[in-house]
């Protein structure tokens, strides 16, 4: 699955249709003469705005028929309820413009009458399509926006890595992806999402990476990136959360252990907890609360740790039917 949002199209503004559907129906005039060249210019015209509206709206992805998490993602950057209003808007304007079309186009009896209606026919439409200049605004913001959301595929196999900041999330994922993970940036705040990918027996599998969402406690998050983390829940398959038992990292054991248990809360799905700076400790954690423990500088315990959370994952792809 491909980022939903990626390949939506520029939104044009009130005044760049307008301007367009104006100058258009303007050279159509001039081919022409007399209630021919009226009928054509309003023609012409309607038809811009009518096709430019709609192309608006069917550039987006249905919202219901998105994957929850984009869906959820698309609701922490810009409300979905909010998006379809603003898509309904704009429908309607384009519904408008082709509705005062009809109204005018059987009325232009000689050329003198024909161009008075036309030009009010032309005010009206312009009215309409001013009336949606903030819908169009406002889709062109999101769609800045989500075009900048993370391509991470809900299908494929996938394990959150958490934890507080330092304590070797990102190190862990660079080395076992054995590549510099892709960073995108979330668009709602400083958060930065790093994925990276191994292949392991013919599947590939998903590392995510959070800082900014998955290492503090829920109630230091704002409501946006609140909801951002929900929409992980839905990709995640399985999630290891790291603590540093040393310190070093910054946040004392204690409120590490609180993150940890405010993630298994979250997410419904196998959580291992591994104690990491193994090389730096004189012996490991003694606590039957840790899954593991492993030193991503001194490459010990990573394979275990991968080992497990892969089979956590528990992944088991559709094979073909055999006859």
């Amino acid at each position: 699955m491909s980022q939903p949002f990626e390949g939506l199209p520029t939104t044009p503004t009130a005044d760049e249709l307008l301007d367009q559907a104006f100058s258009r129906a303007a050279r159509a005039g001039r081919a022409k003469s007399g209630v021919e060249a009226q009928q054509s210019m309003l023609l012409t015209a309607a038809n811009v705005l009518s096709d430019n509206l709609e192309h608006v709206v069917t550039a987006w992805p249905d919202i219901e028929a998105l994957d929850p998490f984009y869906r959820d993602l698309a609701d922490a950057v810009a409300g979905v309820d909010d998006l379809r209003q603003h898509l309904n808007e704009v429908g309607w304007a384009g519904r408008k413009a082709g509705e005062i079309r009809r109204e005018y186009e059987g009325r232009f009896a000689d050329p003198e009458t024909a161009r008075k209606l036309r030009k009010q026919a032309f005010a009206r439409m312009a009215d309409v399509v001013e009336e949606v200049d903030d819908d169009l605004a406002a889709l062109a913001e999101a769609r800045q926006e989500l075009r900048a959301l993370p391509e991470i595929d809900p299908d494929q196999p996938t394990i959150v890595v958490a934890g507080y900041p330092n304590v070797g999330k990102s190190s862990f994922v660079n080395r076992v992806t054995r590549a510099e993970n892709e960073t995108d940036s979330y668009p709602f705040t400083t958060t930065q999402i790093h994925v990276g990918h191994l292949e392991r027996d013919h599947i590939r599998y998903q590392l995510v990476d959070t800082p900014g969402l998955l290492d503090r406690p829920a109630g230091e998050r704002n409501a946006i990136e609140s909801q951002a983390v929900s929409a992980l829940t839905h990709a995640a398959d399985a999630v290891l959360v790291f603590l540093d038992p040393t310190g070093e990292c910054g946040y004392p054991l204690s409120v590490q252990w609180d993150l940890r248990a405010d993630i298994a809360a979250r997410f419904d799905v196998p959580v291992l907890t591994v104690a990491t700076m193994r090389d730096k400790l004189d012996a490991d954690l003694d606590d039957a609360r840790v899954d593991y423990h492993m030193s991503v500088t001194e490459g010990d315990g990573v394979s275990e740790v991968l080992d497990a959370a892969i089979e956590a994952v528990g992944y088991e792809p559709d094979l073909p039917f055999e006859s």
